[in-house]
């Protein structure tokens, strides 16, 4: 079994409204050591091995429903899991 972390952010060149939004809240919160803020997914799945190829799978998945290739970026750790 894998552990699969796919994180998903938006491109560079995309406006990141909610990412501004939190900017500004830690802004007048005196935070004014953070210069920039990007907001973003994080997903774990667990799969199974197959006859496929699991990078394969992953960029798949990613491609089709995780992560919109338009806008924006994804990628992934791969951890192999120990059967208890």
């Amino acid at each position: 079994m894998y552990k699969v972390k796919v994180y998903v952010t938006l491109r560079a060149c995309v406006l990141d409204p909610q990412g501004a939004a939190v900017k500004q809240s830690l802004e007048e919160l005196s935070y004014s050591e953070v210069k920039d803020v990007r907001i973003g997914k994080y997903m774990e799945l667990m799969v199974e091995p197959s006859e496929r190829d699991l990078d394969a799978v992953i960029q798949e998945v990613c491609g089709r429903l995780l992560a919109n290739p338009v806008i924006e970026d994804y990628r992934y750790e791969v951890e192999e899991c120990v059967a208890q």
